[in-house]
């Protein structure tokens, strides 16, 4: 069968690139799918998010469940999908979901200091890229309660049309960015001292399965390079490609009822505004599966 994310077999990554694109959406509405209630999807409903899942990494979902913030519509969508494993951490709520929202920054101080808990814009990522190896996020379910008044819109890109764009460009830059120590997370500090240790890691590598994962971050603080020159030039070229839209680049924005589902894409987020009546919530859950075929059964 060959290897397409191996730098030395082109001629599987020429078949698989060229498959790839062919079928890669270039509009939002190309990973689009109506849902009835997310928490018990039909079985076309669940084909659909499959497919889409499986050709771009991604889907955007519509469903009957406005202003419903019920907590079982990421969990038990993702549990359908095969999610099932839930990233816990110290800023999730007890059961492992996070709400997304400035009001509840505002109620538990810890989560001031984040991006994400505030309206503020959030650059280039994927989530998850200071975990330890053992919890890599490879799935997320991203449901949207209530949107902002103006803004808080989304670019996403799926991270196996940038790995593409890069090695066209120059192969080197994929031998640099998959080194096991490109790029280190520094540790985490808190009154008791290293809450978080030090994260060093590829920003592409191919998972027991061998599909290929992506762990970055456009952040410029919190987060270390290698000074090398080869890694040097493929970080500043995926900037650049991640600076200017390419034909692949999705946007939109997730309202009432919407969500995401994905494979960890890259994504951003622009900065928003609230009116007392409109205070943006999102339920964000993180998984250490794919999205897969075999679904999880209700009782796991």
């Amino acid at each position: 069968m060959g290897n397409p994310f191996d730098l030395a077999d082109e001629g599987s990554y020429r078949r698989w690139r060229e498959r790839k694109l062919d079928s890669a959406p270039r509009r939002i509405e190309g990973i689009l799918v109506a849902l009835d209630d997310p928490r018990a999807l039909t079985a076309g409903e669940r084909d659909a998010l499959l497919e889409r899942c499986a050709t771009a990494n991604m889907a955007i979902y519509s469903s009957n469940t406005a202003g419903d913030a019920d907590k079982e519509i990421p969990r038990g969508l993702g549990r359908q999908l095969g999610l099932v494993h839930l990233d816990s951490h110290w800023l999730t709520d007890d059961d492992a979901i996070s709400p997304i929202s400035v009001r509840g920054a505002e109620e538990r101080g810890e989560r001031r200091e984040f991006i994400p808990y505030t309206d503020k814009p959030i650059r280039w990522h994927t989530d998850g890229y200071y975990n330890l190896p053992a919890r890599t996020v490879r799935g997320m379910v991203l449901h949207c309660v209530q949107s902002a008044a103006t803004g808080g819109e989304n670019q996403l890109l799926d991270h196996e049309i940038a790995y593409i764009l890069l090695r066209d460009e120059n192969p080197d830059f994929i031998r640099a960015l998959s080194r096991d120590d490109v790029v280190i997370i520094p540790p985490r500090m808190d009154d008791d001292g290293v809450a978080r240790a030090a994260q060093p890691g590829p920003v592409f590598s191919i998972d027991a399965q061998g599909f290929l994962h992506m762990r970055y971050t456009a952040r410029t603080i919190s987060i270390e390079w290698r000074g090398d020159a080869a890694t040097q030039a493929a970080v500043a070229a995926l900037a650049r490609l991640l600076a200017t839209p390419t034909p692949w680049t999705l946007q939109g924005r997730l309202e009432p009822g919407m969500g995401l589902v994905c494979n960890n894409v890259l994504h951003d987020r622009s900065t928003f505004t609230e009116t007392p009546q409109k205070r943006r919530l999102l339920y964000r859950a993180r998984y250490h599966e794919r999205v897969a075929a075999t679904p999880v059964p209700v009782a796991a």
